[in-house]
């Protein structure tokens, strides 16, 4: 790293603990990942055929900065119906190229330097790096398996100060897979009331949730004005190379993210958009199908891991599981590699989503049910070694 050129920030920006391991998988054979958080389904064929209907109609111009009105107009009905929250089309949703743009918009729209932002953890790889991007100071608040991986609202109150600016929660979670109560979210906006902040929340896998519900936090009573949704297409319809996701929230917030969206990306992929409408209109039976094998899979990994001596909390969300290792004497880098090296199955090390996930992986149960029998029977001869 040329230290002569780069700026401090990203010198000081630690490489992605996911992206480390996945270049070792890449150079090895015979591995089965359970690693990586893509789902394994094709995207949809109703969602392709409107992908390339959209391109053979020559559409591959530039939409309007903020995406299709006919998409924003879908999105608006989906959250009115599927979670009782209004937002206007033309002022209060954007199309963003995945979650991933809309949570870099949010937090250098919202970013002062000294900012402090307060992140449950585990937490996915971004959320930390983008608040340091953004000139801001993350603040980790962990979270427990005792209580199923929900964020104790009494920590979050410990931690607010003078300077900070907002609360960034995810659920259903990744790494872990939990899905937080109304009753947790209603005592995180009291929080966010108390002391004027905003919530950045990103709902990424909402529709990924297994005899659950998932609370939309705008829903909650006097949360839309506080509150910048995240969401996007790539988990629930198998969607992560199109790359397109949105953000909603009130017009004058909402207009501090668009104008960064304007001189950074100009628009989302306009053949995106258009497969992004019909996942809505008409992939609703798509999801519920994706959904059904998700959670077919998830009853096979939580007891097969709980059965190696890798006591692992029911999940309820996503397509992750997040099993302790404290029976093999090890810390996750080390189990991680052996792991690889001795029976190539790839798993991620808990530390990479914060220091609150050491003793901890990562297991995804986004691969064929046939994958994960046999990285189970790999794992427990690993165990049987080294348990």
């Amino acid at each position: 790293m040329n230290r002569r050129y780069l700026s401090q920030r990203v010198i000081d920006l630690k490489p992605s603990g996911i992206r480390k391991f996945f270049d070792i998988v890449a150079t090895m054979d015979d591995v089965i990942s359970l690693g990586i958080g893509e789902p394994d389904f094709v995207t949809p064929d109703v969602i392709l055929q409107a992908g390339m209907r959209s391109l053979q109609k020559g559409e591959t111009h530039y939409t309007s900065n903020a995406g299709r009105m006919d998409l924003r107009q879908a999105l608006a009905v989906y959250l009115q119906d599927r979670y009782g929250v209004s937002y206007d089309p033309a002022s209060e949703i954007m199309i963003t190229v995945g979650v991933s743009e809309a949570l870099y918009l949010a937090m250098t729209a919202l970013i002062n330097p000294g900012d402090e932002i307060i992140i449950p953890t585990p937490c996915f790889v971004s959320y930390e790096a983008e608040t340091l991007l953004a000139g801001g100071t993350p603040v980790a608040i962990p979270t427990y398996v005792e209580d199923n991986f929900q964020v104790r609202p009494d920590l979050v109150e410990q931690a607010v100060n003078t300077r900070t600016k907002a609360i960034l929660i995810a659920y259903p979670n990744n790494p872990t897979g939990a899905v937080a109560s109304r009753e947790v979210l209603e005592e995180l906006a009291k929080i966010a009331q108390k002391h004027d902040l905003i919530v950045v929340s990103d709902e990424l896998y909402d529709q990924l949730v297994y005899g659950v519900s998932h609370v939309c936090f705008a829903s909650l009573a006097g949360m839309r004005e506080r509150t910048i949704l995240l969401g996007g297409f790539s988990k629930n319809y198998a969607m992560t190379g199109w790359r397109i996701g949105y953000a909603a929230a009130p017009a004058d917030i909402l207009k501090g993210l668009l104008r960064i969206h304007q001189y950074t990306i100009m628009s989302s992929p306009t053949m995106a958009q258009a497969a992004a409408l019909e996942a809505l209109e008409k992939g609703n039976q798509d999801v519920e199908a994706m959904r059904g094998e998700y959670d077919r899979r998830r009853k096979l990994i939580v007891p097969g891991l709980n059965q190696l001596g890798l006591p692992t909390f029911e999940p309820h969300g996503a397509f992750y599981a997040f099993p302790s290792i404290a029976n093999s004497g090890m810390d996750g880098e080390t189990f991680a590699s052996k792991l690889l090296e001795e029976e190539r199955v790839a798993v991620v090390p808990g530390s990479a989503f914060g220091n609150s996930g050491e003793g901890y992986v990562r297991c995804s149960y986004a691969t064929s049910y046939e994958k994960i029998e046999e990285a189970l029977l790999r794992m427990d001869r690993f165990m049987r070694r080294h348990g």
